[in-house]
């Protein structure tokens, strides 16, 4: 009888083994949603549907866009973290919820290394640094000097505590030696809103946000965060040859997956990333937007992460920010 039970309890485990290895081999045969962190219209968001758009042609199924915004993308992140690994539900992921919240919290509802599977780091794309066109400073090095001549007077908007443009003007804060005040808003539309009209000195933001006002002359661009100059802002300098030698900080969006997606899934998804990133009419479509097409592997994704996460973690133990 023993024996006859050992035999059932084989032949049970093999039948759900087989069965989900034919579901793996039949991915995908439903639709798939791509979760977005944000609020429709930013950079993530228009980089997911772009995206979307391809990899619904690529893989026969229909792809979706759904934006779940909140808590600096925490709200999002952690739903998919705790949805089914069928790879049915993507996340758009990006810097901050992935790399920074982590570290301006105690604790966060996920944990960004076992509880999210990296597919592959689709874009990157600069801030820039932009002031008030009435603020008597042409380059970093007068701004500087400026805020060193009247320390704790300045400041500069962001779009929230622990967003990309918070931290990005922290790490500059420490790196120039100089005091200016952080006037969080809710988002980056307000914030650049506050350096147009006067509410604030200066502000960083998304380039690709940000180039309509740059044009228009409604705010002056002192430099891009990226270590080398933008093809959409030639003329710009990066923050590194301004006098700021090393500085760098560059907002990624990435595919990932639930934690415990199979491999297969996560593998296949990764090809149709690697496939969609290198098309002239993508590669063309992310110029626009501000962006730089990156397509790596899983490995490279989650090596690229993992680097982040302690990054970050210095830049917010030294800015002595907090969430908490």
């Amino acid at each position: 009888m023993k024996k006859l039970y050992q035999l059932l309890c084989c032949m049970v485990t093999l039948m759900f083994s087989l069965n989900a290895a034919l579901a793996q081999s039949d991915w995908p045969s439903k639709p798939i949603r791509i979760i977005v962190p944000f609020a429709a219209g930013g950079n993530t968001d228009i980089v997911a549907r772009i995206t979307a758009i391809r990899l619904s042609q690529i893989l026969g199924q229909p792809v979706s866009v759904e934006n779940k915004a909140g808590s600096g993308g925490m709200i999002a992140t952690d739903f998919v973290a705790k949805s089914p690994p069928d790879g049915y539900t993507l996340l758009m992921s990006s810097t901050g919820p992935h790399t920074v919240l982590p570290s301006l919290m105690k604790k966060v509802p996920y944990n960004p290394l076992t509880d999210l599977a990296p597919v592959s780091n689709i874009s990157s794309n600069a801030l820039v640094l932009l002031v008030n066109p009435k603020l008597p400073v042409n380059n970093v090095s007068e701004l500087i000097a400026l805020a060193k001549k009247e320390p704790g007077k300045m400041s500069f908007s962001s779009a929230g505590i622990g967003a990309t443009t918070h931290m990005s003007a922290e790490v500059f804060k420490s790196m120039a030696g100089i005091d200016i005040v952080h006037v969080p808003y809710r988002g980056g539309a307000p914030a650049t809103s506050a350096a147009f009209s006067g509410e604030v000195q200066m502000t960083f933001a998304n380039l690709s946000d940000a180039l309509p006002q740059m044009n228009g002359g409604m705010l002056r661009a002192l430099a891009v965060t990226s270590a080398k100059r933008q093809p959409q802002a030639p003329n710009v300098p990066t923050i590194a040859e301004s006098g700021l030698h090393g500085y760098e900080v560059i907002v990624w969006n990435g595919l990932v997956a639930p934690g415990k997606t199979p491999p297969e899934i996560i593998n296949r998804l990764a090809s149709a990333v690697h496939t969609i990133t290198r098309e002239p009419k993508f590669q063309a479509r992310m110029e626009e937007i501000g962006s730089n097409p990156i397509g790596d592997t899983p490995e490279q994704f989650t090596s690229f992460i993992n680097q982040e996460i302690k990054r970050w973690a210095n830049v917010v133990k030294i800015s002595g920010a907090t969430l908490d």
